[in-house]
This record gives C-alpha cells, sequence and structure tokens, in this order.
C-alpha cells in the first residue's frame, strides 16, 4: 500500500545559491543558503509567500538552521563559525528578531569548525552544537552563553570524528551525534554521560533524527541506508533501504509513523516505520537534496518541502483520500 504525494508548489530560485538547510515551525519555514540571507516563508497561506528576509544574518553563507519546536526560538550557523539566535516577536506581526549570538568562548576566535552542526530543544532553552574534532556542546541560551552545559567528548582530546549532525530528543534527555567515521554516539543529558555507541554504518553519518516519542533514533548518511535504533537498550532495530544515493537528511513527521529521507540524487521517500519500507519516492529533481523536512500538521493533509543545489523550495502534500 503505496501513499500518494502531489507537488503542490515550487519556489524556483528562492536563493541565490543552493540550500543547505531548512526548519519548520507551525506557520513558517525557514531556509538557509550559501548566500547571506535566511528566507521565512508563511506556510500557513496556500501560496507560501516569503513573509520575511533576515538579510545579512551569515556573511560567508548558512549551512544550518533549527527552530524549537514550540515555533519561538531559532539558531543559525554559518560558515564564518558565527552562531545567531533568533526570537519570534511577542507582538502579532509575526516577525522574527535578533537575539544574540553565541559566544562559543569569549578568549577564542571564532573557528568555522567549532560549531557545524545544531539541534535546538523544545522551547528552545538548550542549543546542541557539533565540532570539527568531534566534540558535542550544549549550551544554555537563556542563560550564560559563554559558557558549555555539557560538553562530550567522542575521541582522544582533538582528535575525535568530524560531527557533521545532532539532534535532542523532545524530551531533553538524550543528545545524539553522527560523525565522518559512521559512529553514532547518544549521550545523557541528565547524567552528562556517554549512554551508547551504536555500531551500524561504516561510511559517514550525514543526518540523525530520535522519533516524536523519543523512543527511536534514525542516523543515515553515504552508505545509503538508513539504521534505525531503539533509544531505551541502543539496539539497531532496523534498516531501510532502497536509497542508490548518499543520503543527506532525515525527518520524522509528527505522529512518528513516517520518515522522510532525502537523498544526493535529487530523490525524496517517504518510508512506514510499521512495515519497514518504502512507500513513495519523488524525484523532482536530479540534483542533490541538502535539506527535507515534514510541515507540522496543521490541516488533514500532511505536507513537506524539498531544497538543495537546485536552489527551490519545493512542496508536497498527501492526495486526500489516498
Amino acid at each position: 500500500m503505496s501513499k500518494q504525494y502531489l507537488t503542490t508548489h515550487t519556489i524556483d530560485n528562492a536563493h541565490l545559491t543552493d540550500i543547505f538547510s531548512l526548519a519548520a515551525t507551525p506557520t513558517a519555514l525557514f531556509s538557509a543558503s550559501g548566500s547571506s540571507t535566511i528566507h521565512i516563508h508563511a506556510t500557513t497561506q496556500p501560496a507560501i509567500p516569503l513573509a520575511q528576509s533576515l538579510t545579512g544574518a551569515h556573511k560567508l553563507g548558512c549551512h544550518h538552521i533549527a527552530v524549537s519546536r514550540d515555533g519561538k526560538i531559532a539558531a543559525s550557523a554559518g560558515f564564518g563559525g558565527e552562531v545567531k539566535i533568533w526570537k519570534l516577536s511577542e507582538s502579532d506581526t509575526g516577525e522574527w528578531q535578533p537575539l544574540g549570538e553565541l559566544e562559543p568562548a569569549k578568549n577564542a576566535s571564532k573557528s568555522a569548525g567549532e560549531v557545524w552542526a545544531i539541534a535546538l530543544s523544545e522551547n528552545g532553552q538548550y542549543l546542541a552544537s557539533t565540532t570539527y574534532d568531534g566534540r558535542i556542546n550544549v549550551w544554555d541560551l537563556f542563560g550564560d552563553r559563554s559558557e558549555k552545559l555539557r560538553e562530550y567528548e567522542t575521541g582522544m582530546a582533538g582528535s575525535g570524528s568530524f560531527g557533521l549532525c545532532v539532534d535532542l530528543s523532545r524530551d531533553g534527555k538524550y543528545t545524539a551525534s553522527g560523525h565522518q567515521s559512521g559512529a553514532v554516539y547518544v549521550f545523557n543529558n541528565d547524567t552528562g554521560r556517554l549512554q551508547y555507541s551504536l555500531p551500524g554504518l561504516v561510511k559517514p553519518i550525514r543526518t540523525i533524527a530520535f522519533s516524536p516519542a523519543s523512543t527511536r533514533l534514525a542516523a543515515a548518511g553515504d552508505a545509503g541506508v538508513i539504521a534505525v535504533y531503539d533509544t531505551k537498550h541502543g539496539e539497531h532495530v532496523g534498516n531501510l533501504t532502497g536509497h542508490t544515493a548518499w543520503i543527506t537528511s532525515i525527518d520524522w513527521n509528527d505522529t512518528g509513523e513516517y520518515l522522510l529521507s532525502g537523498a544526493f540524487d535529487g530523490k525524496v521517500k517517504v518510508w512506514s516505520i510499521d512495515r519497514g519500507a518504502c512507500v513513495a519516492t519523488h524525484s523532482e529533481t536530479d540534483k542533490a537534496l541538502w535539506s527535507v523536512k515534514w510541515l507540522p500538521k496543521t490541516g488533514r493533509n500532511e505536507m513537506f518541502c524539498t531544497a538543495g543545489a537546485n536552489r527551490s523550495l519545493t512542496f508536497y502534500r498527501e492526495a486526500t483520500g489516498a
């Protein structure tokens, strides 16, 4: 039983360069690219118009963007090593405003490898970030931003494997990271210790995501396979196979029943977790997809968006009655 998704809308040339990262709030979609501007589109309106542009946000472009689940805090990481924080205005304009920067260290210079991938907690208070040498840092954005709350090591000091992706579980208990070496680590935020080092994929892990209930962790990358783990015991519970190219991005839907994945060959797939099978494949482009995201469910039909090297935002929705 496959599912039908229709392309409902494409915003061509949404950015001047490759779109590297997407993040969705209940009402908006953030997109970040190799150019200095972050765009915010209003997803509650049928035409998905451009609602706001954060111009000059990152001089050298932005490689990762994240939003809190409550849709009030956003963070963006730039190629210059800077991390900027944004907040939704209290007024009803729906505008986003700057809320300062992360200060990785008062006495250290910003280096591009010190913060790579980022993830935000449910209410935006905590930010997790990876480094070029395998460290994972957790920061309190509402507290002292120059002090790391947690610093997890995944290798000998200064020699760990590049952290390509990171996620925080929705219940705030775990931080997970995926690395160039193919390693996946899960840390317990309560104890500040490594909970599991997960086996599985020997090639770089480019994307990692906890399920909404925090019971499963999915990881994928250059092996072209999505590995699914049980977060309680750290067991490898299955693989989703079908992509024939590097997997660059994965995202769970609101219920945790479906997983979305995008790949280097432009294909996007929807997977049923229960059945462990692909239920839909689309390829509007043969250029790399760098980011795929479900939009938080507001209406009856689920929607997702894909973006990448073709510089466009493509929106899909579930076909009615399917």
